[in-house]
């Protein structure tokens, strides 16, 4: 049985649109996109108006079977294509297979759900994991994907509008950064993506996801993941914003953050190397690959180091280092970040991007 109700929502600089929820995904769906429970949720933030036509279409079947592979030319393993359409079984090894079919103003994804004993047995043991694979191959993977045909790149940064400035967060997995963006008050600012972005070489479009707070008691409307934090939906998000400041996070062993201004070339090293780390994107790039492959459609790999070394050399750039216990709020270091950076521009406008 299905749910007719469609699941709307702005990611990645593109509408995304799920129809046809099977029962017993419905949760799922909600969680991936960072909403309320659809009983708790009288307003949804960011959903775009019904009559603009979906960017990404993802549909989930009831079927079982696989999909109709003859007249399709293996790719690699698990993959088939006629150079308009794409099958994936079993795609980034979360047990959907994947009619991926391409059109000239949008994408359509269709999933059917065919487990096999060792994905069930992750689903027993690990739920959570199994659901983050689901996220990926249906709703995150083929809107990053999309929105590169697109000309867009992937970041692994976390946004937020700050006292009337788009800050990025740049820095190792568990650096912090979440937890800053998570900690931001309505009367201070707005979140625009805990973790992914997408960059198309103006501005930074959010990736919708729920956001990550500190692992606590897990109440309603919460949920224990494999990163070791708790998932909660977001109460309210930007879905884009033009940056203007990047702060480059490390963990220090002091009592009191410090700031200071870095060359545009260490921010963008931090930047792509933080993407090409992440463990959220690293099924990503055979994906991309595979489907720019058989596609014709897309970069062989997105253009990392270069586009974030454009972001880099138009923004300032402050490394900050955190103190050894989390409790500096994201103003507070916006705001040391941006002195530094007026005094950098002062003293040796090299050290900073090209903001004035």
């Amino acid at each position: 049985m299905e749910d007719a109700v469609s699941r709307r929502a702005k990611s990645c600089g593109l509408t995304l649109e799920v129809r046809s929820v099977p029962r017993g995904w419905s949760q799922v769906i909600d969680r991936a996109l960072g909403d309320p429970p659809r009983a708790e949720a009288p307003h949804r933030a960011e959903v775009p108006q019904p009559g603009r036509d979906a960017d990404v279409v993802v549909q989930l079947e009831s079927s079982r079977e696989p999909f109709e592979v003859h007249g399709l030319t293996p790719l690699t393993r698990g993959a088939f294509a006629d150079g308009r359409r794409v099958v994936l079984t079993d795609a980034c090894a979360s047990g959907l297979d994947l009619l991926v079919e391409p059109s000239p103003r949008a994408v359509s994804v269709t999933a059917r759900s065919r487990p096999g004993p060792s994905h069930r047995a992750l689903r027993l043991v690990a739920p959570g994991r199994t659901e983050l694979l689901w996220r990926a191959a249906l709703l995150q993977y083929p809107t990053l994907w999309w929105a590169g045909v697109g000309g867009a790149v992937p970041l692994h940064v976390s946004a937020a509008q700050v006292a009337g400035l788009g800050v990025l967060l740049a820095g190792p997995g568990g650096v912090g950064k979440s937890t800053l963006v998570a900690g931001l008050g309505p009367d201070q600012g707005a979140s625009v993506s805990d973790n992914l972005c997408t960059y198309d070489g103006a501005m930074i479009h959010g990736l919708r996801e729920p956001r990550r707070v500190d692992a606590g008691p897990v109440r309603a409307g919460r949920r224990s993941m494999p990163h070791g934090r708790v998932e909660q939906p977001w109460d309210g998000t930007l879905p884009a914003m033009t940056p203007s400041l990047l702060l480059v996070l490390r963990r220090g062993s002091g009592a009191r953050p410090s700031v200071r201004p870095v060359p545009p070339v260490v921010a963008a090293r931090a930047l792509a190397t933080g993407t090409y780390a992440a463990g959220e994107l690293r099924r990503y790039w055979a994906f991309a690959a595979t489907l720019a492959l058989g596609t014709g459609l897309g970069p062989a790999h997105p253009s990392i180091v270069g586009e974030s070394e454009r972001l880099a050399r138009s923004l300032d750039c402050v490394e900050v280092v955190l103190p050894a216990r989390p409790g500096t709020s994201l103003v507070e270091l916006v705001d040391r970040a941006e002195q530094a950076a007026r005094a950098g521009r002062a003293t040796n406008p090299g050290m900073t991007g090209a903001r004035a």
